[in-house]
Order: structure tokens, then sequence, then C-alpha cells
């Protein structure tokens, strides 16, 4: 179904107004995008290989730049770059000549947008982006345009139609060059061996990064902060203990202050249900022994990964010599948003 057909007038519209085929029309709009992108899949050649190369080999930034919904696609592939390992901003055509061109040297790569390849503000820095010695890319729909030509290496982006049924709103081919910067990115991420602790690096903030970056470290209680009683305490004296650190739970060291045992609100629970003295029954009569621990430079997820295998909501945390480093329970977990 063609889109022209879809909006002639000749439909049947509801009382709002609006057209009955608003399912028609958005599935044909799906489908030219697509069918563009798959186009662009095949018309790939050296140029693209060629382009790879010379960013790997850039010793500064890539700098991409494009005017209006182009703007728009150079700002997120310039975003998509550097959260993959490849260094780059984007810099507005028009603020380029108003002195943003000092940001870029030599060492860089410009990568140009434009389907046209006509756009004023973008031949304007065409000069002195050579004069700085910058190479430049062009990604364009027109081979033939003053851009493209102006171009070390030229990327084709061209669409044989756009998805705006009038023709005129850039949307196949803004997709076009969006999935292109997209593919470039993920052929440098792989060309570069970029892997998934390298992404966590630039997205700290973000679930995967505390996943791979955050460490048990991080998140246990400490010093003061950890709950601690002797073999030899009596259950009250472990109850108050549980109390003032507030973690549910208590590790039991003996003697030579390595953790023996762990006892929890669980246990206390229990221990009320059978009757047991609580001022005459001492904790070591009544914890776990060989308590689960984790060390300190264990990543916080396999802490969680211990606690679901184990059906436990806490743990301790020891060194390598089995010294009571730290505490820590599933709340901790949740609080640095590793759950």
């Amino acid at each position: 179904m063609a889109i022209s057909n879809l909006t002639s007038g000749t439909g049947n519209t509801g009382s709002s107004g609006i057209s009955q085929h608003p399912l028609e029309l958005a599935r044909e709009v799906l489908s030219i995008e697509a069918r563009e992108v798959l186009a662009l899949a095949q018309r790939l050649d050296d140029n693209f290989v060629k382009a790879v190369e010379l960013i790997l080999q850039c010793r500064g930034r890539v700098v991409v730049t494009g005017m209006g919904k182009s703007g728009h696609i150079g700002n997120k592939i310039a975003a998509t770059l550097a959260s993959t390992g490849t260094p780059a901003f984007f810099m507005h055509p028009g603020e380029a000549s108003h002195g943003d061109l000092g940001m870029i040297t030599k060492d860089d790569v410009v990568i140009a947008i434009s389907n046209s390849g006509e756009v004023d503000e973008l031949l304007a820095i065409l000069p002195p982006l050579k004069r700085i010695g910058a190479p430049l890319i062009s990604m364009s729909g027109n081979p033939n345009s003053t851009l493209s030509r102006a171009a070390a290496i030229f990327l084709d982006s061209h669409v044989s139609q756009e998805a705006c049924p009038l023709g005129l709103a850039p949307t196949a081919s803004t997709t076009a060059a969006l999935a292109l910067g997209d593919a470039l990115a993920v052929t440098l991420l792989d060309q570069r061996g970029f892997s998934r602790e390298d992404y966590a690096l630039s997205h700290p903030g973000g679930s995967l990064g505390r996943r791979l970056l955050l460490h048990v470290r991080d998140v246990m209680r400490s010093g003061t902060a950890i709950p601690t009683t002797a073999a030899s305490d009596s259950i009250k004296d472990g109850l108050l203990e549980m109390s003032r650190k507030g973690l549910g739970m208590t590790a039991v060291l003996d003697a030579q202050g390595l953790a023996v045992g762990i006892f929890t609100d669980g246990d206390l629970r229990r221990a009320f249900e059978a009757g047991i003295d609580i001022h005459g029954t001492t904790m070591g009569e009544v914890m776990h022994t060989r308590p689960h621990t984790i060390q300190p430079d264990q990543l916080a997820v396999d802490a969680v990964a211990r606690m679901e295998q184990f059906s436990i909501t806490s743990l301790l945390v020891v060194d390598q010599q089995g010294n009571l480093v730290g505490a820590l329970n599933m709340h901790d977990l949740l609080m640095a948003k590793v759950v």
C-alpha cells in the first residue's frame, strides 16, 4: 500500500476526524525504513573499512557534525562512539564558524552528516577543516555533493524514498544515517577488543556498571559497624548487639577473634519458640557453625548470587586469612542498587 493512498483524503474518518488508516500508515513507514536500512547493508563497501581504519589510527577524537535532523543523529552517533571506546563529541556546524573549530586538531577525525551534502553551515567549515588538517569522513545521500567530494572517505547513506507521505521530512534518511553510525561504532568496538568491563567503566551509574565495578568492600559494614559477639556470650548479649548494629545478625567469634559462627533474627525466633533461656545459653550453643562468607575483593553481584544460592540474607566478609573484616545483608545490596 503506497503512503499517498493513505493520505488522499478519501479514507473514512471517525467522529474525531482521524483517518481510519493509522495502523496501515505506521506499518508502511516502518516497512520503508526497514527496507532502506537493509539496502544500505547491501551497499557497504571498502569505504566503510577505510573509515574504520582511519578512526582506529586516530590519535585525537572523532568530531561528529551535522545540521538540523542530521545534527540530532550526529549527536547520538558521537555519544555511542564515546560510550563504546572511541573518544568522540558533537560539534554544531553553526557554532563551529564562531569559535568551536578551535576544538579540532589535526589529530582528530571529522564525520560530517548531511543527506543533501549541500548544507551551507557545513560547507562553510570545509576550508578551515582542510587547513587544520583533520581528515573528513562524509555521510551523505549524495555522492556528487560538495561535501562528499571534499571528504577523504565517502559513506553512502542515500535512500530511495523518505517515509514521510509528503516526501519532505527526513525519516528514512535519518534512520539510515543512524544505523550506519551504529554499524561504525559497533565495528570499532569489536576491532578494539572493547569488553563488558570497559563498557562498565564508561557507565558507572548504570546497572551494568554497578554489577561489574562495585565490590563487596564498597558496600560492606566495617569497623565498629560490624555486629560481633563472643562464643561465650549469652543470647541476651547477642540480641543487644544485633539491636545496636541493625543488621539482623551477629558474627560469633572465638577467643582468637576468628568468625566461627553466625546468629540471625531467624535463629533468635527459633530460640524463643524452643523456650531456650536467653540468659543462661551461650551464643556458641545456638550459632550456625561454618557461616557463609565472602571476600572483600569479590564483586558485590557475587554476594547476591551467594545469598540466593543458600537462601540467606546476610554474609560475613573475611580476608584470605579468615579474619573478619566486614558484614553485609541484602538491604545493603538493595541500597547500592546491585539487586
